[in-house]
């Protein structure tokens, strides 16, 4: 088989018909990034976007970014709240918010709901997470806010959430991730504000009548949140072999309680590593360690089925980094095109060897040639400039 003939090149007709050879319509798009900061991948996706937007009925994105900080671009995106310089300082985690490709999104989608009724929506859906974790303040806070009062028959007030939460350094130790010792995960006060948070959650089930469609939306994000990152901090405190497995599965695991609320809003286009969105398991070295844990992708395409469809990004030359010819990225790079879309399981069949790219670069993942019966396309880029 050639591979051109699996491959085509990457435009609005090339996507529409890659969603046209889906078994089922996907309430979520998936489309992964195999390094984070590559400038032509952000703005390809933004051209992807616009034309799911425009002839897709797509109506909402969403990014590995934290899930909280993702509300002040949503309400700048559908109100005009705040400024754009703003926005893309306060609105981002993981330094995304220096992407000329997410301001240019953004502007686009603020520009957009300004001239349609039917408005577009953004979300974040990665925790509040680095390798180490926020203070569930923000989410805890905010979801007592919404609800009615104290828990019914407990002396649980805003000054006892404000006693046992503390001052947020404590929580926010970046030490704590390499240390456990550091961390307070599994002190008195953490172990009570899990049982709050658990029981607030189960108060918002009991309030849902009389919260507007908005507010239930909002309080289910913060309850969410509050419950994984006191968890999260409660495995930051373990020291067993197996805490960044766990800690890594976790993460993953609220990204895709994320991802199923955004679903509810499909179609939308999904934006994060190859390794959160893949369905397979994900691996990565850590220190003398190999961490293995199932994906975001791989639990929501659980729970989805053929409602939920990956795009995997490759790339081809990356700045003096050309791939070796037997590898997959090497034998698409003989593709005449810059950008092209090709349907992952015949490409599958194509490949004789495999030969996976190995790279110097630490936040670049090759495509592994092994894996490609559990993808539905791959975006390739050709040549990229050396990522910063």
């Amino acid at each position: 088989m050639d591979i051109k003939d699996t491959a085509r090149p990457l435009d609005g007709a090339g996507v529409s018909a890659f969603l046209r050879s889906l078994p089922a319509t996907p309430l979520l798009l998936g489309l992964g990034e195999a390094r984070h900061f590559v400038g032509e991948l952000g703005e390809l996706r933004n051209e992807i976007f616009r034309h799911l937007v425009e002839h897709e009925g797509y109506r909402s994105f969403a990014i590995e970014s934290d899930c909280l900080m993702g509300l002040v671009v949503d309400d700048y995106i559908r109100t005009g709240a705040g400024t754009l310089d703003d926005v893309m300082g306060r609105g981002f985690s993981h330094g995304f918010g220096t992407s000329p490709a997410n301001r240019e999104l953004v502007r686009w989608m603020r520009a957009y709901n300004e001239e349609h009724d039917e408005k577009l929506r953004f979300f974040g859906f990665d925790g509040p997470l680095e390798y180490w974790a926020a203070s569930p303040r923000q989410a805890l806070t905010a979801l007592y806010a919404l609800l009615d009062g104290p828990l019914p028959g407990t002396v649980v007030t805003g000054e006892t959430l404000d006693t046992l939460l503390g001052p947020d350094d404590r929580w926010e130790n970046e030490a704590a991730a390499m240390d456990p010792s550091q961390s307070i995960g599994r002190s008195a006060d953490a172990q009570r504000l899990r049982v709050i948070a658990d029981d607030l959650v189960a108060l918002l089930d009991t309030q849902a009548p009389r919260l507007s469609a908005e507010d239930r939306e909002r309080a289910a994000l913060y309850g969410r949140t509050a419950v994984g990152l006191l968890r999260y901090h409660h495995w930051m405190a373990d020291a067993s072999p197996a805490r960044w497995t766990r800690l890594s599965a976790l993460r993953d695991a609220m990204m895709a309680a994320n991802l199923r609320a955004v679903a509810e809003h499909g179609p939308a286009l999904v934006f994060a590593s190859n390794l959160h969105l893949q369905r397979n398991k994900s691996c990565m070295p850590f220190g003398d360690q190999l961490l293995e844990w199932w994906s975001a992708g791989a639990i929501t395409g659980t729970r989805l089925g053929d409602r939920y469809a990956f795009l995997a990004s490759a790339l081809g030359r990356i700045g003096d980094d050309t791939p070796p010819p037997d590898t997959v990225e090497g034998i698409l790079s003989a593709l005449p095109w810059d950008h092209s879309l090709i349907d992952a399981r015949r490409l599958a069949e194509a490949i004789t060897k495999h030969a996976p790219r190995v790279s110097h670069d630490f936040a670049y993942f090759p495509l592994d040639p092994a894996q490609l019966d559990m993808i539905d396309g791959v975006v390739f880029l050709t040549q990229v400039v050396r990522p910063g």
